[in-house]
């Protein structure tokens, strides 16, 4: 079924974004900052992606569960959401991980 990976990755997103939103770990904690740092990560990783590319080291397997649309040779349309989203849950993880750090420290 075409599109289900994005679909998959989008849903997995507002599941992170819930949590988020309820802890204020990212975006609602600090907007600018949070969306600074997904930006840059995901140019960053596309980057990377670019130069594994050209060495053909990266290459695109062929799915039903991809929508087709290639924004480069072997860079599907999901590559790029699917890295926001990985810089996004990396994000929303590490300050989790510090809100949970401080709280044991203030209870120590």
């Amino acid at each position: 079924m075409p599109g289900l990976y994005l679909l998959a990755i989008l849903l997995s997103a507002a599941g992170i974004a819930t949590l988020d939103a309820r802890f204020r770990l990212a975006w609602w904690h600090a907007r600018a900052r949070t969306a600074a740092v997904v930006l840059i990560g995901t140019a960053f990783f596309l980057a990377w992606d670019a130069a594994g590319i050209a060495a053909g080291v990266f290459v695109k397997g062929e799915s039903p569960l991809l929508l087709g649309i290639d924004l480069a040779p072997h860079l599907p349309l999901e590559e790029p959401v699917f890295l926001a989203f990985l810089c996004y849950l990396a994000l929303v993880a590490f300050r989790g991980a510090e809100r949970l750090r401080e709280r044991r420290e203030d209870a120590a």
